[in-house]
């Protein structure tokens, strides 16, 4: 039978990337790249290939291991594995890079900024420090050689081949037999004579000195180069000069040396250091601490190198959100970093907390994520968005605070192209039509309609059939004037889902009664948009044949392409953080000032559905009117809407009469239509001079006797018609009247008064009469007397 030795280096769970080897410093090592074979994580793998003859420098590699193996420090190459054969010794750590072909790299690709610098010198001295004071441990081997880089950007110490103890146990310092790493040595260990006077330290601190001067200037040429600073910063000058002094006595303790670079105004006091040192303790931080560090920190982001914020800050944001209840601080922090990520990183990492942000009941979250959700909008997959975060921002209509019910209008404009049919057609458009019926704040009735305008296009063509003229109808009765301007162009926006039928019948009457609007701005986009619809309905007159073509949107299926004119004509309406809602919420939290200044117009509290579609029957509470609000440029609009006050009340009688004047200026061509013929009526709107007299010998209609009892002389019958205020609401439908013919049935109800009062005093002297004689015919009762009627 035969045995087969296995081969520990088939069988070691890491293997070398096939690519040439990454970098071989002085040393033993050769550095690899490499990956673990079960799950394909990077990493790095040192290999040293024992040589015959080689003993000294194959212990020296031994004791490399060893050490490594032993020491955990944050800012110490991390140890993951190892492999110890006879051929050769495999150190498996974090993938890092060497800091010479980092600094090259970063060189090449626009340069290294002095805070990312300060903070990879931070975490040397950190280490050294840590070796020093805590472990009673020389390097010995401090160079460019020896510095790691990781992905985040962090420095690591490596290097540990000829590390010794500072109490002298095991001997002194090994020989390195290397002249390249034998120029970092101070001066002092070639003075034998034993009268330099040094702590333990000292050497360490010189080589330190050696790294600064390579990190600005480049490669050491010779000792000599270190009296001249070069490229150094001017802050750290003088602290590299103590490191670099012949008297070893002076140089600092690593510890005192990080004390002094972070003085005020020292090289490694900046917010990039700041940032990074809170990030190292933030498991010990209080959480009115964590509050303020996440809401000063995305400030400082974008002056943060990207692999530090994608590697460092991401990290930290994921925990302290998932552990750490950070809660809605760390979003705008999170979403910028995000920025970084490719698409496949932002959906392993971001998604799932954003999906689980959705369903926190804490309202600073949720609107903190309404209001970021264009950054993240594009990462949601269809079904995330139709079963876990739809069904939680539709509570947001419903929330008692208008800034989340405004922030959840606005965000329907990018969940409704990721939207089913179910959530779209039915669920939201039930949810628009409770805001419009029953806010009480007229920005957010304003934002409903331009919503719906935007969004049109999603719809289907039953829904839309449905919907879009019953609720830009209602718009246009809102008492809030911004939210009948946003009515009259949510007809324009959505034009070509409208049938010719329904243009000529339910839309210019509903356009032709705005014409006498209180708020010129409402007449103004009334009358524009009026002349748009007549001009394609006089195009379709003149030639039948393009009707097919003007109709052909009217039945089609939603398409997100059809939305480019709801595109354009929201020129007005654009998404943003502040709007007009917010500012007349904190002025007027229960009332509008625009509603105020405006008459108040009877709504119907009728459903979006039209009389020929009483088919869908919904429960009464939905049949809602829509509430205004406004975006982006509407808010000039709506703001000189409220500030100018004309005098078209005073001007209404002589303009009913026939006596319109003209506009003193033509409004500017929409780009919402393509269609539009402005001036087409613009001669038939002449103001005429003053009226003509009658001809000679015509009477006027009171001058009649129009049959009745009484003669001419008594007056003008029609006289006594009741006067209807101006300010009052106009009533919704053409109703006759009874009030007014009043005045030919004023005597005949008098009669009929006076009867009924005259039967009503005979009736109550009757009953007085009856109980008086029935009381006098009894007389008074005794005690214990039975009545016997």
């Amino acid at each position: 039978m035969w045995f087969f030795a296995r081969d520990p280096v088939r069988d070691f769970p890491f293997e070398l990337s096939p690519e040439a080897p990454e970098g071989s410093p002085p040393g033993p090592w050769v550095l690899h790249r490499g990956r673990k074979k079960a799950t394909g994580s990077l990493v790095s793998i040192f290999v040293y290939d024992v040589k015959p003859g080689a003993e000294e420098q194959t212990q020296v590699a031994k004791a490399a291991f060893k050490r490594l193996k032993t020491l955990r420090h944050p800012n110490i190459l991390a140890y993951i594995d190892g492999l110890e054969t006879e051929k050769c010794l495999h150190v498996v750590t974090e993938a890092v890079t060497p800091l010479g072909m980092y600094l090259k790299a970063r060189v090449d690709a626009g340069g290294l900024k002095e805070q990312e610098l300060s903070w990879g010198l931070h975490q040397i001295v950190k280490a050294l420090s840590f070796l020093v004071n805590d472990c009673n441990l020389i390097h010995n081997n401090v160079c460019m050689a020896a510095v790691f880089v990781d992905r985040a950007g962090e420095w690591k110490l490596g290097g540990l081949d000829y590390m010794y103890s500072a109490q002298g146990n095991g001997g002194g310092p090994p020989r390195k037999g290397i002249p390249e790493l034998e120029q970092y040595d101070p001066p002092e260990l070639t003075d034998n004579s034993g009268r330099a006077v040094r702590e333990k330290w000292s050497a360490d601190m010189w080589r330190l000195g050696c790294l600064i001067w390579e990190v600005f200037n480049g490669p050491l040429p010779r000792a000599t180069a270190l009296r001249n600073p070069g490229k150094i910063p001017k802050s750290l000058v003088p602290h590299y000069c103590e490191l670099v002094g012949a008297n070893p006595k002076v140089r600092p303790n690593p510890a005192r040396f990080l004390q002094n670079c972070q003085a005020p105004g020292g090289f490694m006091n900046n917010r990039f250091v700041e940032t990074n040192l809170f990030l190292e303790e933030i498991q010990i931080k209080e959480p009115t601490e964590k509050q303020k560090f996440f809401q000063e920190l995305s400030k400082s982001l974008d002056s943060f190198p990207e692999d530090f914020c994608r590697h460092k800050v991401l990290p930290q944001l994921l925990t302290a959100f998932e552990f750490g209840n950070a809660g809605a601080v760390v979003l705008t922090p999170l979403f910028k970093v995000g920025k970084f990520l490719s698409a496949e990183e932002y959906q392993q990492k971001i998604i799932p907390v954003v999906v689980k942000m959705f369903s926190s009941t804490d309202r600073a979250m949720r609107i903190r994520l309404l209001q970021q959700m264009e950054q993240f909008i594009q990462y949601l997959d269809e079904p995330t968005v139709n079963t876990q975060i739809f069904p939680h921002v539709v509570h947001g209509f419903l929330d008692t605070n208008p800034a989340i019910r405004e922030q959840t209008v606005k965000s329907m404009l990018l969940l409704a192209p990721k939207l089913n049919e179910a959530n779209l057609n039915m669920e939201l458009m039930k949810h628009f039509a409770r805001l419009q019926a029953k806010d009480e704040q007229g920005p957010i009735r304003c934002n409903t309609t331009v919503c719906l305008g935007k969004i049109g296009s999603y719809l289907s063509a039953s829904t839309r059939h449905r919907v879009l003229t019953s609720a830009f109808s209602r718009a246009t009765k809102d008492p809030f004037a911004p939210s009948r301007v946003a009515g009259v162009l949510g007809f324009a926006a959505t034009h070509n889902f409208y049938s010719m039928n329904d243009c000529a019948h339910k839309i210019l009457p509903v356009l032709c009664g705005l014409t006498v609007d209180p708020e010129k701005s409402v007449r103004d986009q009334a009358f524009k948009a009026i002349r748009s619809f007549l001009s394609k309905l006089e195009s379709v007159s003149e030639d039948p044949t393009q009707l097919a073509e003007v109709e052909k949107d009217v039945h089609a299926a939603s398409s997100p392409g059809m939305g480019g004119a709801a595109a354009s004509w929201a020129g007005w309406a654009v998404t943003g953080v502040s709007s007009l809602t917010s500012k007349f919420i904190r002025a007027h939290p229960m009332a509008t000032q625009a509603e105020t200044n405006v008459p108040q117009r009877p709504m119907p509290e009728d459903r979006w559905e039209t009389q020929e579609d009483k088919d869908t029957t919904e429960d009464s509470s939905t049949a809602d009117r829509w509430d205004d609000e406004d975006w982006g440029s509407l808010e000039q609009e709506a703001e000189s809407v409220l500030a100018q006050q004309d005098d078209w009340s005073t001007r209404g009688q002589a303009s009913i009469a026939g006596q319109v004047s003209p506009p003193e200026h033509k409004s500017p061509e929409s780009d919402w239509s393509n269609w539009e013929a402005e001036g087409s009526w613009e001669q038939g709107w002449q103001e005429p001079s003053s009226p003509e007299p009658p001809p000679e010998g015509t009477r006027l209609a009171s001058e009649y006797n129009w049959g009745g009892p009484e003669s001419n002389d008594k007056g003008d019958p029609f006289a006594a018609l009741s006067v209807r205020s101006s300010t009052q609401p106009r009533p919704e439908s053409d109703s006759w009247g009874e009030d007014n013919w009043e005045g030919l049935e004023t005597e005949s109800r008098q009669v009929k008064a006076e009867l009924a009062r005259k039967k009503r005093e005979d009736r109550r002297r009757e009953m007085e009469a009856k109980r008086a004689e029935k009381k006098a015919a009894k007389g008074p009762m005794k005690l214990g007397a039975r009545k016997l009627d």
